[in-house]
């Protein structure tokens, strides 16, 4: 079981143990990879699933500071709060594996609060467009977020091999 995100492509691949793919589009960061605490990069290399967080929340439910808010998102919303970074749906919280490179200290993936989560349909996929975070469509980290486990390897690169 692995989920796999390549930052040249903007694609996120999940492939479960009895053999099952999918690929789908994300936005990773608009500045590109970075590991250090404030670089508005996404972290390369080796990570686990952490925590999930949102199981049972509808469609487009609101987090901040990983707990729902008890809003969904709408253009109304969206309208309202034009400035913020919408966390929608589903939260998969990244812990770093590589000590020194994207675990602890200066680096730590999880202290950073990168997550793969929700953004309103109106953000693009396939283009670098996040402060760091793996962005989804709704449906798409609904359904991921129901097939991945907590503690399933992430590796993040930044080229296809």
């Amino acid at each position: 079981m692995l989920v796999g995100i390549t930052l040249d492509s903007q694609t996120l691949t999940f492939e479960d143990d009895d053999g099952w793919v999918r690929t789908w589009s994300v936005s990773t960061a608009a500045q590109g990879p970075g590991e250090h605490n404030g670089s508005g990069g996404t972290p390369r290399g080796e990570h686990v699933i952490r925590a999930k967080i949102g199981a049972g929340r509808p469609a487009g439910a609101v987090f901040r500071g990983r707990r729902f808010t008890g809003e969904i998102h709408s253009p109304e919303l969206a309208q309202q709060y034009p400035q913020r970074d919408w966390i929608l749906s589903r939260i998969l919280w990244l812990s770093g594996r590589e000590p020194g490179f994207n675990r602890l200290g200066s680096v730590d993936s999880m202290r950073r609060f990168i997550y793969i989560h929700g953004t309103p349909d109106t953000e693009p996929m396939g283009v670098p467009a996040s402060h760091g975070c793996i962005r989804m469509r709704n449906d798409d980290v609904m359904e991921l977020f129901e097939r991945v486990p907590v503690g399933c390897p992430v590796l993040i690169r930044e080229h296809s091999q």
